[in-house]
């Protein structure tokens, strides 16, 4: 029979135990993330993929343990591109406590109220989707970061100087936009650049949304004999004025934006004279980290593979940055260490996304050119990265 004192202790030491085993199996505290996107309305193509990308790469994150020894939560809001939504979404964000960044990926319309909300509280917003606003180049927000492959001016510089590099001599380009101010304020910008290169600018057809029949815009463009087109807009817009060109009897060639959907529309479209432009590597260059998307995506999302680059790049670039968070986590100490990053994107990107503090979208970009190989029946590298500074 035990003593009382022995007993006593012997409950103490039990008690201990139990309350030990309780907190160890306790889960740790997330680092909270909170996602505003288009997952139902006019940007769902685009706006799901990479929402599914981010909560499929932290999916995986978690199941090795999560960062730092905590798991990822990512708590995802369908905005439909509407900024009311936007804005009720972002409120509710900045409220919790707990969360530590909005993750945005969603039309421009969007932006304003939610960078409304996040300056109120401190909040910093990462553009993963979508163009990135001027606030991120050179003096950045403090708040505001983005790691989208889109920067409609940039975007338009390249895609001219490519035209140039491939035709030295008289050329005429015409451009075409969709009737939002990004895609129009783009393609103006191009045609200034163009100009000072030499070059006839062969008109500029902004297109409203939405449009069933594209051949008067095509019609306009090839009477104006333009010899090349670049479109910096919706895929819709760019796709089906290529469409209603060659409808036309037009000879010349086009280039555009290259989409999530770039990879899978080639291979609809099937003209050589169809080129895209952009930042992310496609699919068919079999990069390693290609396999790993593939891999921790199958049968976890609607979308084809090839459309999850984008978010992949996003979610990689984040955790990046949590990182470099030490426990307990601030909103404050997430944006200190997302001013001094330099990420290696294992060839989803040219090279590495690179942000200081006055610099929150990247000190370089890098380009890459595809199209349609039809001797070989695929696509192909029309040009490889070109590199071009941000300033």
């Amino acid at each position: 029979m035990m003593s009382n004192g022995y007993a006593t202790r012997f409950a103490t030491i039990a008690l201990a135990c139990m309350a030990a085993g309780a907190m160890a199996a306790q889960p740790a505290d997330p680092y909270v993330v909170g996602l505003t996107g288009d997952m139902t309305g006019p940007d769902a193509g685009n706006s799901g993929a990479i929402a599914d990308a981010i909560r499929i790469y932290f999916d995986k994150i978690n199941e090795r343990g999560g960062i730092n020894g905590h798991p990822v939560q990512v708590l995802i809001r369908d905005n439909q591109s509407q900024p009311s939504r936007a804005a009720s979404d972002a409120q509710a964000f900045v409220n919790d406590p707990n969360l530590l960044i909005i993750v945005t990926a969603s039309l421009s319309s969007t932006y304003a109220p939610t960078v409304a909300e996040s300056k109120q509280r401190g909040v910093p917003v990462l553009f993963a989707g979508g163009v990135c606003p001027t606030d991120v180049f050179p003096p950045a927000n403090p708040l505001l970061f983005c790691t989208s492959g889109y920067a409609a001016d940039k975007d338009a510089e390249y895609a001219v100087d490519y035209i140039r590099s491939v035709s030295p001599g008289n050329v005429s380009v015409g451009f075409v936009s969709m009737a939002i101010p990004i895609s129009r304020g783009g393609m103006e910008h191009g045609a200034k650049v163009a100009e000072s290169k030499g070059m006839k600018v062969a008109g500029h057809e902004t297109i409203p949304p939405p449009t069933a029949n594209f051949s008067p815009y095509a019609t306009k463009l090839k009477a104006a004999g333009a010899d090349w087109v670049v479109s910096w807009a919706p895929w819709v817009t760019q796709v089906k004025t290529f469409e209603a060109l060659r409808q036309l009897g037009w000879q010349g060639r086009f280039i555009s934006y290259a989409h999530n959907v770039a990879e899978e529309e080639l291979k609809r479209v099937k003209d050589p004279g169809f080129l895209v432009f952009g930042t992310n590597a496609m699919f068919i260059s079999n990069q390693p980290i290609h396999k790993d998307i593939a891999a921790a995506a199958e049968g976890k999302t609607k979308f084809p593979l090839t459309y999850l680059n984008e978010g992949w790049v996003a979610a990689t670039t984040l955790e990046a940055a949590l990182k470099k968070v030490a426990w307990p986590p601030t909103r404050a100490k997430l944006v200190e260490a997302m001013n001094d990053l330099s990420i290696d994107m294992r060839g989803m990107r040219g090279g590495p996304i690179v942000w200081s503090k006055d610099n929150h979208y990247r000190h370089d970009l890098y380009y890459r050119v595809h199209g349609w190989d039809s001797s070989q029946n695929g696509i192909k590298v029309v040009k490889d990265w070109v590199r071009k500074e941000v300033k």
